[in-house]
């Protein structure tokens, strides 16, 4: 191919050309003036950032034939065969595609052998966390006690997947995102030395849309350049090929949603789209406009920390005039919409919505300079006039209605259907009462396992006192838990399913709180016959004493 692409020809070839890893590459001429070079070394952070560039410097400046030097001289043979990549002995894989073991124990194979054309052999290993944990097991031993001719270099974009192991035998150097600043300063002069033309808001553009990336930032102005019309590369360029919204786009609607006015705030979204705007990428825009006129309004000097605004009169008359709690309000509702329109086919619908609802934010929530001024004039004329008064021997009382605090309304109680129970209480017998106690702890334990984990829970501390052959009493401890039982109809349906399954017949519940069973029962034997079926029988001894040992849970009672 006759044509490179930028990133690819304008590749650094010294530490010097690393832009914004000042604390990688000083470390690293230090070390190789001091000739105090490690064994391995790991490179990680994010792409585009100069790890794999710094690794092939670094090859060529320990095999440089001027050694020990900052900088390899890139004119001797061993630095043009390095930069070429016709020198064997350095050797760069790529972790994606050769993840195996077999291809490590090639490498722990070869690495006895000395080098053939230069001074130390430098494998350099391109996203390492891709390795399978078989590889870097093989890896380890040899990455900790390699010849002495042998250089590792291991980059990574995600360090976290990266055993502990491998790590603690490395020399790591974390790269960070490069500021908008150098990577401005870079493509400038690249555009210098090519003689090509380009606004300098427009690198600005690009140079934010790259998220601190080189490689990325280098992509996006060779694409600008080859969309742009003529020599030189426009701001309207650059907004088309990062598919960022123009300042003045955002400043506009952001106006639109101060005043209030729906209307123009979604005509200029429905401008954005028909030039062909991303909805997911215009609200972020909005996010990041907001974000900077926040940091603004905190500190003008912050400028070269905005990730979307470029300051001018506009911006700068709108950000006095924004509340800052109105900015708070807009980014949270914008935030949450973001979050909304990633699992939606319309995200333009949202987008809308969206902008109707900031548009009828309240853009004040304190009260009016002037009235707060027309208040402290009524109060200062009020105090003349108190002045006046008690001068005159006037004794002022306050008129104030006392503070009466209203009572708090009374707590409603459940209130038991006595009814009901005294039914069941007709009808009740020991056996079925037992029945019913026998499973009680199995029905517990099913109810849990149908997800209605905090429903069983109020029947932690209940207890069956009386039973038929379809209904059973259920005492409650506290009174809150059994009103809370009884008002719940899925509840109730629930226990009556299960205990069918378990006992074969459907039974009904009814709670009574135990500071109402006492009175309840003893309101029943007090109507009832001696021929009434229902049995007050005395426990016996030895269940009573079980019952004491091992609770109600445990205890199962058989005749």
């Amino acid at each position: 191919m006759g044509y490179q692409a930028l990133y690819r020809v304008w590749r650094p070839q010294q530490f010097s050309d690393v832009v914004g890893q000042e604390h990688v590459t000083k470390t690293l001429q230090n070390a190789l003036i001091q000739q105090k070079i490690s064994h391995a070394y790991l490179f990680s952070g994010p792409r585009g950032t100069g790890k794999t560039s710094a690794a092939k410097i670094l090859a060529k400046a320990v095999n440089c034939e001027n050694a020990p030097v900052k900088e390899p001289c890139n004119e001797c043979a061993a630095c043009r065969g390095i930069t070429d990549g016709s020198v064997p002995d350095v050797i760069e894989i790529d972790a994606a595609s050769n993840n195996g073991v077999e291809e490590i124990r090639d490498i722990r194979d070869k690495v006895k052998y000395a080098p053939n054309s230069v001074k130390y052999k430098v494998y350099i290993v391109d996203e390492v966390h891709m390795l399978s944990i078989g590889a870097f097991n093989a890896l380890l031993k040899t990455l900790e006690e390699p010849p002495k001719h042998v250089i590792f270099i291991l980059a990574t974009t995600e360090p976290h997947k990266i055993p502990l192991t491998i790590i603690s035998r490395c020399q790591r150097f974390d790269f960070k995102r490069i500021q908008p600043e150098d990577i401005i300063g870079r493509m400038e002069t690249i555009l210098n030395q090519t003689e090509i033309k380009c606004d300098h808001q427009a690198l600005q553009i690009i140079a934010r849309a790259a998220e601190g990336g080189m490689r990325d930032a280098l992509s996006l102005l060779d694409q600008a350049i080859s969309f742009s019309s003529n020599e030189s590369v426009s701001v309207e360029d650059a907004l088309t090929v990062t598919g960022s919204v123009g300042q003045s786009f955002l400043t506009n609607l952001a106006r639109a949603i101060y005043e209030k006015d729906v209307s123009s705030a979604l005509q200029i979204l429905k401008e954005l789209l028909a030039i062909g705007k991303d909805p997911v990428r215009l609200i972020e825009d909005m996010i990041f406009y907001f974000r900077d006129m926040l940091l603004y309004q905190v500190s003008p000097n912050l400028s070269y920390s905005f990730e979307r605004v470029i300051v001018d009169p506009e911006f700068a008359e709108l950000a006095k005039a924004y509340p800052s709690h109105l900015i708070y309000d807009l980014i949270e509702g914008l935030n949450s919409t973001q979050q909304e329109m990633k699992w939606t086919n319309h995200p333009r619908i949202f987008l809308e919505v969206a902008l109707v609802k900031l548009c009828h934010t309240e853009t004040s929530s304190s009260i009016s300079e002037e009235t707060v001024n027309e208040l402290r004039q009524k109060v200062a004329s009020l105090e003349k006039e108190l002045q006046v008064l008690k001068s005159q021997g006037i004794t002022v009382s306050s008129t104030a209605k006392p503070d009466i605090k209203p009572k708090a309304a009374a707590k409603k109680s459940y209130k038991v259907p006595v009814g009901k129970v005294h039914n069941i209480l007709k009808n009740a017998t020991k056996q079925d009462l037992n029945k019913v106690k026998n499973h009680w702890g199995q029905m517990l334990e099913m109810l849990a396992s149908q997800n209605m984990k905090s429903a069983a829970a109020l029947l932690n501390e209940s207890e069956p006192v009386a039973a038929s052959a379809d209904a059973f009493v259920l005492k409650f401890k506290y009174e809150i838990h059994c009103q809370m039982a009884m008002e719940n109809t899925r509840f109730l349906q629930t226990i009556s399913s299960i205990m069918e399954k378990i006992c074969g017949t459907p039974y009904s519940m009814e709670g009574v709180p135990e500071n109402q069973w006492k009175e309840i029962r003893e309101g029943f034997l007090a109507t009832q016959n001696p021929e009434g079926r229902y049995e007050e029988i005395e426990e016996d001894p030895l269940i009573a004493e079980a019952r004491k040992l091992v609770g109600d849970e445990l205890l199962e009672i058989k005749d």
